[in-house]
């Protein structure tokens, strides 16, 4: 039998909508929209999407630091972008930075707009435990 864990930043969206940061079950960790959070659950940086982007990959390693495992254990990624055309160049060279020579498989979606009011960026990911570290 799998075992499951469940990994929150303990903030009031996550009771409020009903959902976990992160799931892990089995050798896989499935990993909710990050975003620029701060750790009451404050919405940070509207419209600055270079602190968003910055704030939602510290948030990002909080999740990957709580079950031990890195940033090359990361297997994909889904990106969703609000004015992609716009922030191609830095939603690149942002990825490139975090992840350096590593390449999970990525998909960058163009979106209208995504939860909180001047929210430009947010990141979905899967874990493999078993990849070397």
């Amino acid at each position: 039998m799998a075992t499951i864990d469940v990994f929150n930043h303990n903030v009031p969206a996550e009771s409020d909508f009903g959902y976990s940061q992160a799931i892990k079950s089995g050798d896989l960790i499935h990993v909710s929209g990050q975003l620029s959070l701060d750790e009451a659950g404050e919405f940070l940086y509207a419209d600055d999407f270079a602190a968003q982007l910055g704030q939602t990959y510290v948030n990002m390693d909080k999740v990957l630091g709580h079950y031990g495992v890195t940033r090359n254990q990361v297997v994909s990624q889904t990106l969703y972008v609000v004015n992609l055309r716009q922030h191609a160049a830095a939603t690149a060279e942002g990825n490139l930075a975090y992840f350096g020579d590593h390449r999970p498989a990525s998909t960058v979606l163009g979106v209208t707009e995504l939860t909180f009011p001047g929210q430009v960026i947010e990141i979905s990911f899967v874990v493999d435990t078993k990849l070397p570290a």
